[in-house]
Order: C-alpha cells, then structure tokens, then sequence
C-alpha cells in the first residue's frame, strides 16, 4: 500500500461551533459540509481536497483527552504552509487568541505547536526547500532549539516556498 499523503483527519470535540469558529478564524479552514450542532467538515484554505478536517460533537460535558499522558493515543497533527510569512501570520493569529503553546527549530523544519478549544495539539510548519537543506540544517535537526522567526525570515526569506522537492513537487 504506497501512501501517498494523509487525505483527511477527523477530531471528536466537546462544541463543534465553537470549535468550526476556531479552525475558521484562526486557520482559515472553510465548511463544505455542516451538520448543525453535530458535525462539520472543513476544507484547508489552500485544499482542492473533499475536505481536510472533520469535527464531531460529542457535548460539552467530554473530559480531556488522556493520550500521551496514561493511555495511548494521537499526539498532534502537523499542517504544512507555503512560505515563513504564512508562518508568521498564524504566529500572530494564535498568539491573538492565546492557543500558541510551542515554537521549535527541527533544523530542516520550522515549527509552530498550539492547542484548539479542546486541548487538543496541533503543528503548523514550513519545511525547507530540497535546494536548501545543508548537512549544517540536517544536523541541527538532531535537536530541537526555539524557533527564532523573524530570524528564518531573515535568512531564507518571507516568501520562499518551503518544502519544494521534499513534501512537494520540484518546480519545473
């Protein structure tokens, strides 16, 4: 089975308006199918795709989930944008609504860990280009420093699209 990519994730949430409201505003996902109160399922802003994210209500009165910490489970899920300026805008935007938890340097990829309404984490990373990755960049990815955005800005450039030849096609 060559899998290909993941085509879709599906969250169990307490409120799925609070949570639409969320993945809406800060994200910028979209809702190509509602189901009022019970169910909505969001396309990503830059998707062809059917949909990307899935959200089902299961009521407010749910407790938090306890994966990682005494059962097994889904630890987060990682979105990948096109360019550092992307990046930073969601830094922004998270940080508006106080959901930004993390900011790590994997050498290669640089990332932005937060949490939903429900606790739940995510990733949001820009992945360096094929062309740029240096074994200074791979080494580096051996352990995890703080992220220093401005300064990737800095040194790869806002509007360099990240992950060319690596999660994406080589342009042509």
């Amino acid at each position: 089975m060559p899998v290909q990519r993941l085509n879709h994730a599906v969250l169990y949430v307490r409120d799925v308006d609070r949570s639409f409201a969320f993945y809406r505003d800060v994200l910028g996902f979209r809702a190509k199918v509602e189901i009022p109160g019970r169910a909505v399922f969001l396309q990503a802003e830059g998707s062809t795709n059917d949909h990307d994210l899935g959200l089902f209500a299961i009521g407010v009165g749910a407790g938090p989930s306890p994966a990682g910490r005494s059962t097994v489970g889904l630890y987060h899920l990682a979105w990948e944008v096109d360019t550092l300026a992307e990046l930073a805008r969601i830094r922004e935007a998270l940080l508006e609504v106080g959901a930004l938890v993390g900011a790590s340097d994997h050498g290669t990829t640089k990332a932005l860990y937060a949490q939903d309404p429900d606790g739940l984490e995510f990733e949001v990373s820009w992945l360096l280009p094929a062309d740029l990755i240096t074994p200074e960049a791979q080494e580096q990815g051996a352990s995890i420093r703080p992220l220093d955005l401005d300064a990737e800005i800095q040194r790869y450039g806002a509007q360099t699209r990240g992950g060319v030849g690596v999660s994406s096609p080589a342009l042509g």
